[in-house]
């Protein structure tokens, strides 16, 4: 078995992040819910994912394998109250901002997940996708794996959300139990994995 080299991304590294979270993510539902139009998704998730990466990567959570070809964004319990606050502005230095009417759709979503999540302390997987050139190389597992043993060390659970059914079996295989559901504006799954 070949030994996988996990990195914490830095600033440098957001635009190949970026890349691989775009190329990742187009049929998944909650980026088809929040951008529907196939020529504004590369733009809109590109800005949604660089606001993401810019308000997390100085906490150095966001862990990458391979140059960023796989992406484990997570946010620590002091953050980890949901994701990023759809309210505020998109990072500075963004080259593209997202219309309001996008924004409303990543509020309504942040809304329904923040209030699935709980209310004691745990580490936050925010995001995790691989680009498709270099999937099914077990890169995804080992990014995610390094915000585990980080939730595990500071004897905290780790959470997830997906509003895909495909991951939620993935996510099982991998120690995640499904803890909570949420209906509207998608069937979304909260999932937690107890520290080991």
């Amino acid at each position: 078995m070949t030994t996988v080299e996990i990195a914490v991304a830095s600033p440098a590294d957001r635009d190949r992040v970026l890349g691989s979270l775009v190329a990742a993510f187009p049929e998944d539902p909650v980026l088809r819910y929040l951008f529907p139009d196939e020529d504004t998704y590369p733009a809109y998730a590109a800005a949604f994912f660089g606001d993401l990466f810019d308000r997390r990567v100085h906490s150095r959570t966001i862990w990458t394998v391979a140059d960023g070809a796989s992406v484990a964004m997570w946010e620590p319990p002091s953050t980890a109250t949901g994701p990023a606050d759809p309210a505020a502005s998109p990072g500075d230095g963004l080259d593209t901002r997202l219309p309001a009417e996008v924004w409303a759709r990543v509020r309504a979503y942040d809304e329904a997940v923040h209030g699935a999540l709980p209310t004691s302390p745990f580490w936050y997987l925010g995001v995790l996708g691989t680009h498709p050139d270099s999937a099914g190389r077990g890169f995804g597992h080992a990014v995610m794996n390094a915000g585990l043993r980080r939730a595990a060390a500071d004897g905290l659970p780790a959470v997830l959300e997906t509003s895909n059914p495909a991951n939620v079996e993935l996510y099982r295989r991998a120690g995640w139990q499904v803890t909570r559901t949420v209906d509207a504006p998608l069937p979304i799954w909260v999932m937690t994995q107890l520290p080991r």
